[in-house]
């Protein structure tokens, strides 16, 4: 095989191992290998790029316990490795990525591709331990090597410990045997470079994205929290954790790996004004005026409505009105009052009237149709009548004698003063509590007997009036209850 031939086949024929062996029935024939010396492997880390194994791989790989390895086994380093290279140990090929050219591979005078120099690195990295291990383990039995090289470390995963058996240096390559990756959002102690040792312990927690919806309000987070007390701890909403808060998943439950959306709905005071019912004070953990009513198994009816909209979002402190209108039948009874039987009496003075049948009440039943607003009643309709007990008539003897007139004097005296007080009209009522063509207060027609003529003074006659005024005059001795137009006149007080 020549030398540009073997480069090809190193970087990609899956069939050929890094050392130009080919697989068969799990041994290796070993094939001529070249020189790799034209290739400059330095300064990649613990493990060079350069596809042999080397001394330095070898020390590297045993760590700081190499010489009391080597020496248990009785090898140095130089058979170590070529019990390592032999035909009874199968290592895998080095997988080398399509995007490496292999006209470039080709090159000798070129740099090599930085994807060929990680695929060998990992190469190492990953197999050459468990080769060295398998060989000093098949020297000395076990024992000292197998323990030197295989690490128990403790991989804690949201609270979850596991045990992994490692060959692995750092938290990654532990973390990548354990078959754990870490998310965005997740959070790792120690790094991912960090080294690890036997019995150590790498924590890992996942992150969640939780979608908490506080009374209507949405914010999103992400969270390292199995459970919703402890979220909400992290996010410093803990003072929502108290009695009466509600939540749509139990403060102890878990939030999943994939997230969730927690809805929570504080608890509020609210004061209810419900139609014309007193009001009252109650707590709730609704969001609105709906949520509230639906709570409470308040319906509403069809001219019923919530004054400020049941999708009102309420507030500790809010106060909920409700405004019922409704619309009712009702049956009332009544009584019906009896008819007045009037029986003319010529014998009896006009104004004089004698009961002689009280009569009875009679009863009915009306039918209504009643609006009411909060309970206060705001229309009335009258839909039907029906008699129940006819009424029985009252029977009233009615005098219809005219009284005698008064005999007055000073008739023209009375006259001019009746014009100055209201211009002569005797029936004038202008409601400013004075009444007739004297204009007598209502107190002093009554005082002087005028009710034996009429109720008020303007309803008398002119003649009744003035008899009355008479009375007044002498009683006062003289026309002072008229001062104004007494002394206009001239008339004596």
């Amino acid at each position: 095989m020549t030398d540009r031939q073997w480069r090809t086949d190193v970087r990609h024929d899956s069939s050929f191992d890094a050392f130009g062996s080919s697989y068969q029935s799990g041994s290796l024939a070993t094939l001529d290998r070249p020189a790799f010396d034209d290739f400059d492997y330095t300064g990649y880390g613990d493990y060079s790029s350069d596809p042999r194994i080397t001394e330095h791989d070898v020390m590297t790989a045993l760590g700081s316990d190499a010489d009391a390895l080597m020496a248990e086994a009785e090898v140095d380093v130089d058979e170590l490795i070529r019990l390592i290279n032999a035909e009874t140990t199968v290592m895998p090929a080095i997988r080398v990525p399509d995007r490496v050219s292999a006209e470039r591979a080709m090159l000798v005078d070129e740099e090599p591709e930085d994807e060929l120099v990680v695929a060998t690195k990992t190469w190492k990295k990953r197999f050459l331990k468990g080769a060295v291990l398998a060989v000093l383990i098949t020297l000395t039995g076990g024992g000292a090597a197998a323990m030197a090289m295989n690490k128990a470390v403790t991989v804690d995963v949201d609270g979850a410990q596991q045990t992994v058996r490692t060959y692995g240096d750092t938290v990654g390559e532990v973390l990548e045997d354990a078959g754990l990756s870490v998310g965005a959002h997740d959070s790792l102690s120690p790094s991912p470079q960090a080294e690890v040792g036997d019995g150590g312990v790498i924590k890992l927690e996942r992150g969640r994205l939780l979608n908490v919806i506080v009374d209507g309000a949405p914010r999103e987070a992400w969270v390292r929290a199995t459970t919703v007390d402890e979220a909400l701890t992290q996010l410093g909403m803990q003072d929502l954790m108290k009695q009466g808060t509600w939540f749509s998943a139990p403060q102890t439950g878990a939030v999943p790996l994939e997230g969730m959306t927690l809805e929570i709905k504080t608890l509020k005071t609210v004061t209810l004004y419900d139609g014309g019912q007193a009001p009252r004070e109650l707590t709730t953990n609704a969001l609105t005026t709906q949520e509230l009513l639906a709570e409470l198994n308040l319906a509403l009816g069809p001219e019923d409505k919530a004054e400020s909209g049941l999708d009102s979002k309420l507030t500790d402190g809010a106060e909920v009105r409700v405004s019922r209108t409704g619309v009712s039948v009702i049956n009332e009874t009544q009584p019906i009052e009896p008819p007045v039987e009037e029986i003319e009496d010529p014998e009896m003075e006009q104004g004089d009237e004698i009961v002689e049948n009280e009569g009875t009440a009679g009863e009915k039943i009306v039918t209504f149709r009643i609006t009411k607003k909060n309970d206060e009643e705001t229309g009335r309709e009258e839909l039907e009548t029906k008699v129940i007990t006819e009424p029985t008539a009252k029977v009233v003897r009615v005098g219809t004698k005219e009284p005698e007139k008064p005999v007055i004097s000073d008739g023209a005296v009375w006259d001019r003063l009746a014009q100055c007080e209201a211009t002569g009209n005797w029936s004038i009522n202008s409601g400013n509590g004075f009444y007739g063509g004297l204009q007598f207060d209502k107190s002093t027609w009554i005082s002087y007997g005028g009710d034996q003529y009429a109720a008020m003074p303007h309803q008398a006659s002119r003649e009744e009036q003035i008899a009355i005024a008479t009375k007044v005059r002498d009683a006062r001795g003289g026309y002072s209850a008229w001062p104004g137009c007494s002394k206009k006149l001239g008339l004596p007080t």
